[in-house]
């Protein structure tokens, strides 16, 4: 069992009953995370949507990039899977252990460990484990990468310049969300830039 764990989580994680689980799992994450920001959302101009819900749209990127990881190998999807899939595993790592360091600070100031809270902790901590299991098998470009982390940068923008970041759970939270939010960009594009690109691999 630990053997088949093993090829299944680090060395081949793109085994179809695999993939389809985690679509599950991720759509069904989505619409959970979709509904935690819907007050936010109402209270948001939509211009500003694709900027607010940072977790929930990270997963539903995932979804779509395990959808067509099954859907097949043609040259289109191909192309697609691939900006998509770098995008998703990207903000999925990004999101995920941000989530955590602001739950976890709010826990270290005194606050409660409520069910809710911790399941939350727990599944941003699977955000961030299931997109590094693909990113570490992902083939990209350069600039690929570093379109990314624009893209990463410009959330971080959006959300702590212009002020449209996630709710908190205190209002003294925002230094601590901007700076790991920034750190977290800074280190994605380090990872771009130290690793070893390759484009041969087929999924």
């Amino acid at each position: 069992m630990f053997q088949f764990l093993k090829y299944l989580l680090w060395y081949n994680p793109f085994q179809p009953f695999f993939l389809k689980g985690l679509l599950i799992i991720n759509f069904l994450g989505s619409l959970y995370g979709y509904y935690w920001y819907y007050e936010q959302l109402l209270a948001t101009p939509w211009p500003w949507w694709i900027f607010t819900p940072d977790s929930p749209l990270s997963t539903s990127l995932f979804t779509l990039t395990l959808a067509l990881l099954l859907l097949g190998k043609g040259a289109s999807v191909k192309s697609v899977k691939e900006v998509l899939g770098l995008l998703a595993c990207a903000a999925l790592i990004k999101y995920g252990l941000w989530a955590v360091v602001v739950i976890g600070d709010y826990w270290i100031r005194g606050a409660s460990v409520t069910l809710v809270e911790a399941l939350l902790f727990l599944s941003h901590l699977g955000m961030a484990a299931q997109g590094y299991l693909f990113l570490r098998h992902w083939p990209f470009y350069l600039w690929q990468g570093l379109l990314t982390g624009a893209w990463l940068i410009l959330n971080d923008y959006v959300d702590y310049i212009l002020g449209w970041h996630p709710y908190l759970f205190r209002d003294d939270q925002v230094p601590l969300a901007a700076v790991t939010a920034l750190v977290l960009s800074g280190f994605w594009f380090l990872y771009c830039l130290g690793r070893k690109i390759a484009r041969n691999t087929e999924y």
